[in-house]
């Protein structure tokens, strides 16, 4: 038998063990289990994509991040405070998978403080929170060594599908400073003409207004029309109206793919911009379509340039012919997208409209293996136009024969995939010329998947579709009226950010709805809907007879005025009864439409409240009944 102070002695050592590998334990997750975790969200909102790992683990130099938050925005704005959670957690991660090259500080601005005036001084947006003016921040600056910086000025939770993005952009942008290069190879004046500069005053012959944007963020190269080589210095190629390019041209097009360029390239059944501008003999040219026919076909993209597509939901409204009864008639070839936009790409998710003028389809060929993934569709009211309908166009004709059939099309995608070359070999040098020293090797096939743009339209590039120039006082000024600019400007960051940053795409937010409550209310709303308008109909007749009433006229000593008669007073009395009860009718379908959520809530508080406690009991009393059964075992 053992003595009661040997028992004593055992249970204080095993509670000085017991405590002694709780702490190793705690160790051993401190030094080991750091960087573990479990991300248990639908959408994986807490892990970071092997995107955003290649860029932390090639960081050439070591980024600073500072995350500036005012703290008394959550407190006032609860979303807010979630959301910073968020990004905190987020730049946690990424701190500690950059292998120390990644410097994280979160900095509280405080009214009139040094940090304040650093957040000014970094360019974030301050919010006045009161009346008083008090402002609050909540942003991000980065820095590298060399004095390089990248903000973001104020983090919006509507953009937060986007979050990973935008910081892994901002940190590579500051570990590859270098200005993108962008190559523009294309058959129309984009970047002005000197001969019409010259004949109007340079009205006409300046440069597009999307060149003036490029050129204020990218390093932009014009590329010849009769190039054989694409400079490797290139990052990314716009090849806006392909005409009649010889087979050198489109072989160094296919090269600089194959050895892994950017392309960007706009297509189009029928150029508008061109269709307007006179040519040598001062007339527009017959064909205005393009196309790159030879390289889509060995790459499995389909895009028709006898077809334009006509959109019924976003048709601009245009002046009709001279003798029309009717003076402004929707001109279906020339319309705006809004909901054809994908959101969940970051080139279009924060867009609210773009323009097309008489716009083709972009498909996929039957049988390739790429994937296509649009950016801009149409509506479902769209459908196909002969682009020879155009040349001497009538706008209510064109609308009188437009048939919306066929559902959306595809105006815009990206494409990626293996791409094979669609030549066997590099083709001769034009006659009397020579290859440029620097011409490739010649290269089959790309070494990975291909990354490119494809948009249908090249109007889309135009001044007249997106932005208006007017004069202020001796000044140009551009007030844009659509999204095309920030759409190109988008695509091009993200083409010239690399494969990492083409493959971050939306994450989805951490802020779920409830999708249950919703639908309920939804039900709800139809199923009482329609009681509620019957007694709406029935208020608003009452309140008119009521007045009808009131409205008794008669005369008393040649002088008109208002008799009720005691019939009338009764009427009006029982009217006055019947609104007090159609309104408290109105109440209670109201608090009906209520009722099923109210009662939805009060169940969830329950559970929430109840369930964790009852699932532990129910999980104590099993491991209590479980011990027992094997100390009656052990004692058998």
């Amino acid at each position: 038998m053992t003595s009661p102070g040997r028992k004593a002695f055992y249970s204080i050592i095993g509670v000085i063990a017991a405590l002694a590998i709780v702490v190793g334990i705690n160790l051993l997750a401190e030094t080991r289990l750091s960087n573990a975790q479990v991300d248990l969200t639908q959408q994986r909102l807490y892990t970071v994509t092997s995107s955003t790992k290649e860029v932390l683990r090639d960081l050439k130099e070591p980024v600073t991040v500072r995350l500036f938050y005012s703290r008394r925005l959550g407190t006032l704005i609860p979303i807010y405070g979630a959301y910073y959670d968020r990004v905190r957690e987020l730049l946690r991660q990424y701190q500690s998978l950059s292998g120390g090259k990644l410097k994280l500080e979160l900095l509280e601005p405080e009214p009139f403080s040094d940090t304040e005036d650093r957040a000014l001084a970094y360019g974030l947006q301050g919010v006045p929170i009161d009346q008083q003016g008090e402002q609050v921040y909540f942003g991000v600056a980065g820095t590298n060594l060399e004095d390089d910086e990248r903000v973001i000025p104020f983090l919006q939770p509507e953009r937060e599908r986007f979050l990973e993005y935008d910081l892994t952009r901002l940190i590579y942008e500051l570990s590859n400073p270098k200005r993108p290069v962008v190559g523009v190879l294309s058959s129309l004046p984009i970047d002005g003409d000197p001969r019409q500069s010259m004949m109007t005053r340079g009205q006409q012959g300046r440069p597009w207004t999307i060149m003036t944007l490029l050129r204020q963020t990218d390093t932009v190269r014009n590329v010849p029309l009769d190039t054989q080589v694409i400079d490797p210095d290139i990052g990314v190629l716009m090849v806006v109206q392909p005409q009649n390019l010889a087979d050198q041209t489109l072989y160094a097009i296919d090269q600089f793919v194959m050895h892994g360029g950017k392309l960007m390239a706009f297509v189009d059944p029928y150029s508008e911009a061109e269709a307007s501008t006179p040519g040598p003999g001062g007339m527009p040219p017959d064909d205005v379509s393009s196309n790159l026919a030879k390289l889509f076909d060995a790459w499995g993209i389909t895009f028709d340039p006898k077809t334009v597509i006509g959109d019924l939901t976003g048709a601009w409204r245009v002046r009709g012919k001279p003798g029309d009864r009717v003076q402004a008639v929707d001109y279906v070839p020339w319309f705006s997208v809004r909901d054809g936009l994908s959101h969940s790409d970051p080139a279009t998710g924060d867009l609210s409209s773009v323009s097309f003028g008489a716009p083709g389809a972009i498909g996929k060929k039957e049988g390739a293996s790429i994937e296509l993934t649009p950016l801009i569709t149409s509506d479902d009211k769209s459908g196909p136009i002969p682009a020879a309908d155009l040349r001497f166009p009538d706008p209510a004709k064109i609308l009188g024969a437009f048939k919306p059939e066929g559902g959306p099309r595809v105006l815009a995608a990206r494409v990626r995939g293996e791409l094979k070359s669609a030549f066997t070999g590099p083709p001769d040098p034009p006659q009397g010329k020579e290859r440029p020293p620097n011409f490739p090797e010649h290269k089959a096939q790309t070494d990975g998947p291909a990354n490119l743009v494809v948009i249908g339209d090249t109007d889309i590039l135009a001044d007249r579709y997106w932005v208006r120039l007017q004069d202020f006082f001796g000044q140009q000024q551009l007030t844009p009226f659509s999204d095309n600019g920030a759409f190109i400007a988008n695509v091009i960051d993200t083409l010239a950010g690399g494969d990492t940053l083409i493959a971050l795409r939306s994450r989805g937010e951490s802020l779920r709805p409830f999708d249950v409550v919703d639908q309920m209310q939804k039900g709800a709303e139809a199923k009482f809907r329609q009681t509620e308008q019957t007694l709406q109909a029935h208020l608003d007749e009452t309140k008119k007879k009521l007045a009808d009433l009131r409205q008794g006229t008669g005369e008393k000593d040649g002088k008109a005025q208002a008799v009720i008669s005691p019939d009338q007073r009764a009427a009006i009395d029982a009217a006055n009864h019947e609104i007090i009860d159609t309104r408290q009718k109105l109440r209670g379908v109201q608090l009906e439409l209520r009722r099923d959520i109210n009662s939805l809530e009060k169940w969830l508080q329950v559970l929430d409240i109840a369930a964790v406690p009852a699932v532990l009991t129910v999980l104590a009393i099993g491991l209590a009944i479980v011990r027992r059964n094997r100390r009656a075992r052990a004692r058998a």
